[in-house]
């Protein structure tokens, strides 16, 4: 599903998506796979899962960090 990030409180790591259905979703920075320096007016494309939003891409975002922080992979393989 596709939205846009509308409202988002860096200090507490929780915002606010108003979906394509009309529906709004709150959301945890947790969730942010791929993430802009500042994720309010963000394009984001995201997973619907017990209507909270899940593996939240930005659109806008560089592809490398859609797959996660490559350090995250080096770590992983030693």
């Amino acid at each position: 599903m596709y939205g846009e990030i509308i409202k988002f409180r860096a200090d507490l790591g929780i915002g606010v998506i108003a979906a394509e259905d009309g529906r709004n979703y709150r959301f945890t920075k947790s969730e942010v796979v791929s993430s802009a320096r500042d994720l309010v007016g963000e394009n984001v494309d995201f997973i619907v899962d017990a209507r909270r939003p899940r593996q939240i891409i930005v659109t806008s975002a560089s592809l490398w960090t859609a797959f996660g922080d490559i350090r995250d992979c080096i770590a992983n393989d030693r």
